[in-house]
């Protein structure tokens, strides 16, 4: 990806230099600017005032330590995070990640994709990601309890509902939102919104599990009926087993799809005859086993090791639903020659920019994850407002909140490609939607 303007290539070289050991931060950053050269050769203001160089840097970022004791009682010790982006148009919003993946540099980028993602929703939210190191698999409930609360320890200090309210994403279910929100109250005896994402018992929004696996087929079913398409009939590939992916293959089947492969870390299922979404959900939801179970249960059913033989399974639709950059150049490959159509992101940024750009150079409807897998943030926010005012929308309700959100998202984006000289590119226009609500915003604040 070239960035057509000499501004916005020196940004990129600074901000390089500035964090050198941050891939994922800069991979996103450069899509984005790369986006955004057209805005920038006709708002020229945009670089005078210093709004460019303010977007590419987090209002703040926490960095903390989080002890925490096993059942054993041998002590140890994670690395917290919370990047609060950008708050130019509402309280930082965004979700809590748990894994051993997660670094300074994998915060960073959600934060920053979050930013724009919050912009694209029309709701008044700003953007902010956060997260540990920490690994709850294999972790007894009473350890996952004592980190979540060790965690908030520290966390507590720096969010509210008016300030930062964060949720859940890998990792961060609904077990661990209800301990961080129990030690929030406890720390802060208080019962408010500061945390989207939980149970229906204690304040939590009906349709908000579905919500990012149901905003994403809405998204795409717009994105496919705008070209003459459907999802009627079409094989589907899912990636991932988690909350979005399981959602994904309800609403696509609900659609009229024919979801064949879902996967896990360890591997991937093929089931033909399509997937079984009752049996995946006992597995996946109750169980919490590993997604081979499905074919050690359903007839006819496949079980392939690794993940990334996923994308070889023919199909029309492709949804990559697991984890960033997950689908590389051979992926995008094998899905060309196979004839998928469409692909739209239900994870943050699963797409390589060489897959991306061999997907969308062969003419492959595709849906970039800050537009098209905003429909779980969009449902945390309707789950603030509700929190405001103390009351509760039906499941309906919530769900038509939802298609009307996703409808909007898509044709903004499409509006905004279109008026800056690049039709079709939805990537593009996501991009630039969401990036001039903000800009705009930090204008009229005379913050730079």
């Amino acid at each position: 990806m070239s960035i057509q303007n000499e501004y916005l290539n020196g940004l990129m070289e600074r901000v390089i230099k500035r964090d050198p050991a941050e891939p994922e931060f800069h991979q996103a950053v450069r899509e984005v600017l790369t986006s955004l050269a057209p805005v920038a050769n006709a708002r020229p203001e945009l670089i005078k005032e210093g709004v460019m160089d303010c977007l590419v840097e987090p209002e703040r970022t926490i960095k903390f330590r989080v002890p925490w004791e096993d059942d054993q009682g041998n002590i140890h010790v994670n690395r917290g995070y919370r990047i609060q982006f950008n708050s130019a148009i509402g309280p930082y919003k965004g979700g809590l990640r748990f894994h051993p993946s997660v670094n300074e540099s994998i915060i960073k980028f959600l934060g920053f994709e979050q930013t724009f993602k919050n912009s694209l929703t029309g709701l008044p939210i700003g953007g902010g990601k956060g997260g540990s190191d920490f690994d709850p698999k294999g972790k007894s409930e009473a350890e996952v309890m004592r980190f979540c609360q060790s965690f908030m320890n520290e966390l507590f200090k720096y969010i509210g509902p008016d300030t930062d309210v964060p949720a859940g994403d890998i990792g961060v279910g609904a077990r661990e939102i209800g301990y961080l929100f129990g030690q929030y109250k406890r720390l802060r005896n208080e019962f408010t919104g500061v945390l989207t994402g939980k149970g229906l018992t204690y304040g939590g929004s009906l349709a908000r599990k579905e919500a990012t696996g149901y905003g994403l087929c809405y998204f795409t079913d717009n994105m496919l009926r705008d070209a003459g398409k459907s999802f009627d009939g079409a094989a589907v590939v899912i990636s991932g087993s988690g909350n979005v992916a399981t959602y994904a293959c309800e609403k696509a089947a609900q659609l009229g799809g024919r979801v064949v492969a879902m996967s896990d870390s360890n591997g991937y299922i093929y089931d033909k005859d399509g997937i079984d979404l009752n049996l995946m959900k006992e597995i996946k939801e109750v169980e919490r086993a590993r997604i081979k179970e499905y074919a050690a249960r359903r007839p006819g059913a496949e079980y392939h090791e690794g993940c990334t033989g996923i994308w070889q399974v023919p199909c029309q639709i492709a949804l990559p639903c697991a984890t960033q950059n997950e689908l590389p150049l051979e992926g995008a490959k094998a899905l060309i020659k196979n004839g998928c159509f469409a692909v739209a992101e239900g994870a943050n940024m699963p797409t390589t920019p060489e897959a991306m750009d061999a997907l969308q150079e062969a003419g492959v409807l595709f849906a970039p994850a800050k537009a098209s897998n905003a429909g779980g943030v969009a449902v945390s926010a309707l789950e603030m407002s509700q929190n405001s005012m103390r009351f509760s929308w039906t499941f309906e309700e919530v769900d038509q909140r939802l298609l009307t959100i996703m409808t909007d998202l898509y044709h903004n984006a499409s509006r905004a490609a279109e008026q800056y000289g690049l039709a079709g590119n939805l990537v593009a226009g996501a991009n630039i939607a969401g990036f001039l609500k903000v800009a705009d915003s930090m204008l009229a604040y005379g913050l730079v």
